[in-house]
């Protein structure tokens, strides 16, 4: 059975954010405006998207 994933798209700039939110960014792979990835739905990648919801939009695969 395939695994279920997230397309996170970074919404909002990084300029002017705390320093962990930009790290979380960045440990998600994003780092420019409408960049897209895809990202396993598990526990940990939950608890980064909810550090940075307000710069991001969710979609499920």
């Amino acid at each position: 059975m395939k695994k279920p994933q997230f397309i996170i798209i970074l919404n909002k700039s990084l300029i002017a954010r705390t320093k962990s939110q930009i790290q979380t960014a960045h440990i998600l792979g994003l780092r420019k405006i409408n960049q897209k990835v895809i990202k396993d739905d598990n526990p940990v990648n939950r608890g980064m998207i909810r550090k940075i919801y307000h710069l991001v939009t969710i979609e499920k695969l």
